[in-house]
């Protein structure tokens, strides 16, 4: 059996693992490239394989850079069944037309304005084709074994990164070896989250490395956000946090209405202005048995939450001038309705920006936490005087000492380690703690090497 690192290696986006044996192909995961321009380009190249060649998908967990190239691979020609969780596939029905609407919007606007090099742009795929991969879904549960193609069986464990979220271990019977794909690996004690399950077996392991360089504040989120809320409302501004519209934002709405409840922080209006964030928050609802909030809890979220939902009423939202919280997609301010939140509130210093996690390099969240005076949004640059905040200790990644935790906990012992889905320093970093840790053979993945396993 061969494994092929189409994606995600030298840095953290892009997913894409292809195993393969003499007779069939599985790929695990197939993310977009996000960030930086150069990494989005790729995501025009062909696909580095026939997509037609490929027998089966199946999928870690939901987010876009581990499952958006899917429209367009099934518009190339791929042919068979995508396996996920139940809870994946059920945030994936949001998740994949929404991106194929933004491929549309943004094929629209280069045409416009005239800066694309086609005289008619097109999307790299529609909502249509989103629709159309939708079709080939084939959700299970956690632990359920199954059969993608011929040979290779599959079981999926909790990964605890979000809600559906799966380390991937895949049994090859003709070689009797198993390798596991870990996702992205969730915190030993996250708010709202179960820690990920410790695996148990595997000859090779293909590890994920976000934050392998670095440890994630020794704080308390809680009492850090009701000071940055407290002294905002104090100042009469506004608390806008750009969140991922998939688990950032349900933790994030969890942590202010306990704080409220709590009178830790003044009463106010509380606002969720994210088409796709609402129906997560839905599906977060549904499934609560996977996670640790309880069916009332989420229900307190529900009844105290304004769901923000139409385009009009997400204008009429960037003229209110009482202080509020507002939580809105993307969680690295690099698209949709946060931006013109962004264009209204930068520019005061009474109101605070309240990121929460990793910031992508290249991304406009990057560069607000990172000290920007200003930054471009729509063509223009804004001043920045709000005050800017990066919880990190709010991450849904594991840190390396979390990820070193995870590996220990179980009887695990690889003959080999790849290091995937990190930044290049980030990736080595954790190839050397591994190796120190454990002892075992550990390497740092190269973009389209394949190696024997």
């Amino acid at each position: 059996m061969k494994l092929q690192f189409l994606g995600a290696a030298g840095t953290v986006t892009g997913s894409r693992y292809l195993l393969s044996d003499d007779k069939h192909r599985l790929l695990v995961d197939c993310g977009m490239y996000q960030g930086v321009k150069n990494l989005r380009k790729r995501n025009w190249a062909p696909f580095p394989v026939e997509p037609s060649s490929i027998n089966a998908v199946v999928l870690t967990h939901a987010h876009i850079d581990h499952t958006g190239y899917l429209p367009a691979l099934v518009k190339n020609g791929f042919k068979g069944k995508i396996y996920c969780t139940k809870a994946t596939h059920e945030l994936c029905k949001v998740l994949l037309p929404d991106a194929g609407y933004l491929q549309e919007e943004d094929a629209k606007y280069a045409f416009r304005k005239g800066f694309s090099k086609h005289e008619k742009p097109e999307p790299l795929f529609t909502v249509k084709d989103a629709q159309e991969a939708l079709k080939h879904f084939e959700p299970l549960h956690y632990h359920e074994r199954f059969e993608p193609v011929k040979g290779m069986e599959v079981t999926f464990t909790p990964a605890g990164h979000i809600l559906g979220s799966s380390c991937v271990h895949v049994h090859h019977r003709g070689s009797d070896r198993t390798v596991v794909f870990s996702g992205d690996v969730g915190r030993q004690n996250d708010v709202i989250m179960r820690p990920p399950e410790p695996i148990n077996k595997a000859d090779v392991l293909v590890c994920e490395s976000t934050y392998g360089d670095r440890l994630h504040a020794n704080s308390d989120p809680e009492s850090e956000l009701a000071d940055i809320i407290t002294k905002t409302a104090g100042r009469g501004g506004i608390v806008l946090m750009p969140s991922f519209a998939v688990g950032r934002a349900q933790m994030l709405l969890y942590l202010v209405h306990k704080l409220i409840a709590e009178g830790r922080v003044p009463k106010m209006p509380v606002y969720l202005n994210s088409p796709m964030a609402i129906k997560a928050t839905e599906i977060f609802s549904r499934h609560h048995k996977e996670h640790k909030l309880s069916a009332a809890q989420c229900e307190m979220i529900d009844e105290n939450t304004e769901f923000v939902r139409t385009v009009d009423e997400s204008i009429e939202l960037n003229n209110v001038r009482f202080p509020c919280i507002i939580i809105s997609a993307s969680g690295m301010a690099s698209g949709g309705r946060v931006l013109h939140h962004l264009k209204t509130l930068l520019p005061n210093p009474r109101n605070s920006i309240v990121f929460a996690g990793f910031q992508a390099p290249g991304t406009r969240g990057d560069a607000l936490v990172n000290g920007a005076e200003s930054v471009k949004i729509h063509g223009e640059y804004w001043p920045v005087k709000a005050e800017v905040y990066n919880l990190d200790s709010l991450s849904a990644h594991g840190d390396y000492n979390e990820i070193l935790q995870w590996l220990g906990a179980g009887t695990l012992k690889p003959e080999k380690v790849y290091i995937t889905h990190g930044e290049v320093v980030a990736s080595d970093v954790m190839r050397k703690r591994i190796r120190d840790r454990f002892g075992w053979d550990v390497e740092v993945a190269e973009l389209f090497d394949e190696v024997e396993v």
